[in-house]
């Protein structure tokens, strides 16, 4: 009863997806402890952080069906809000406050005046128009150097007690240092769990059904009475609202943030293709998603090294593993995951239960 109050009803139901997303709570909760050096806590970070952020563009397209090219101009607006008030109010808990607090407003009103102006038209014009948008933004970013810090963006000090240096204590504890990079992590792991339980909520509440609704037959939508315009700019602003948030705790892990950072368009095209891998529309494809797409994305090429090596002495077979085509292999990945899940991983094993005798 708990568990299903917690989930606001919408369980896994499928005894293989919560077996996976036991092992991915699991995997996060424990990294510290179970995997020394930073890359494996960089990754496990970057993983919180695109869970928020995934699930916040699948709150747009995979329930309300609308497509956004704007969502990485929401993420690095929250990050370059963090960035500009450490770097001009001081390393304090105040200018966190601050800069998460600006960059919610901007967005909000930005998500807003997009929503209201642009929504009325068809989807392809929408997503042109959030794409021109972003655009800009990109520009703008880097051109306000003195604000910004160009394209060699900002960095700044975070409050004392996420700051490395920080020591709960000196000897380790289960092999893990106390440190506030400790302290960082997990606090980024809490924070990824309640935004990922309140866009849980919000999807499975009534305004979440309506925008079910209208994904699925805007007409029907309209002429039941709901004004489709206002609930998909409403979905449009608290989409973006999270995306900021994902990109304030962006800031805080790396505390540095620039235009490649935060707003490049390749990370928009990683935030579709975690989207498909997972499963529109379900909420926990966004975590199986960013999980397997983070971590092939960062140990693939580490794989193939191997995998190179081993095959030293069969010379194509060495070339066509060489560490530099990981992205080839990334692609093909990409390709047989779509072709084996046409509904994503999440949406072919609840299919499958639901089609169990």
């Amino acid at each position: 009863m708990i568990l299903r109050s917690l989930f606001s009803g919408d369980l896994p139901r499928s005894r293989v997806l919560t077996v996976l997303l036991l092992l991915i709570l699991a995997g996060l909760l424990l990294t510290p402890f179970l995997f020394s050096g930073a890359k494996s806590l960089n990754v496990a970070a970057k993983i919180c952080i695109f869970i928020v952020l995934v699930s916040s563009f699948d709150l747009l397209l995979g329930y309300t069906g609308i497509v956004s090219f704007a969502h990485t101009m929401f993420f690095g607006i929250g990050a370059y809000g963090v960035a500009i008030a450490l770097t001009h109010l001081g390393p304090t808990w105040g200018a966190v406050a601050a800069g998460v607090a600006l960059a919610l407003v901007l967005s909000m009103v930005l998500s807003l005046v997009i929503g209201l102006f642009s929504l009325r038209v068809k989807a392809m014009f929408y997503a042109m128009i959030t794409l021109a948008v972003a655009t800009a933004f990109l520009t703008l970013a880097s051109q306000l150097s003195d604000l910004t810090g160009g394209e060699d963006g900002l960095s700044f000090k975070v409050p004392t007690l996420l700051q490395p240096s920080f020591s709960l204590r000196e000897a380790p504890f289960l092999g893990a240092y106390l440190d506030g990079k400790f302290i960082s992590y997990y606090l980024l792991v809490a924070v990824t769990l309640v935004l990922f339980l309140v866009m849980l909520r919000i999807v499975n509440s009534p305004f979440g059904r309506v925008l079910q609704a209208i994904r699925e037959n805007e007409f029907r939508a309209e002429a039941l009475g709901y004004r489709t315009v206002v609930y998909r700019t409403v979905s449009n602003v608290l989409s973006a609202l999270f995306a900021t948030l994902a990109g304030c705790l962006l800031a805080l892990w790396l505390r540095y943030n620039g235009p490649d950072t935060s707003l490049s368009f390749e990370i928009m095209i990683d935030i579709l293709l975690m989207v498909v891998i997972g499963g529109m529309g379900t909420m926990y494809g966004s975590v199986v998603g960013a999980t397997l797409f983070l971590i092939a994305q960062n140990y693939l090429q580490d794989l193939m090294k191997l995998g190179s090596t081993a095959a030293s002495g069969v010379p194509f077979l060495r070339n066509l593993l060489a560490p530099d085509r990981w992205m080839l292999w990334l692609g093909i990945l990409f390709i047989l995951s779509v072709y084996k899940f046409p509904t994503g991983i999440v949406g072919r094993l609840r299919a499958r239960v639901r089609s169990a005798p």
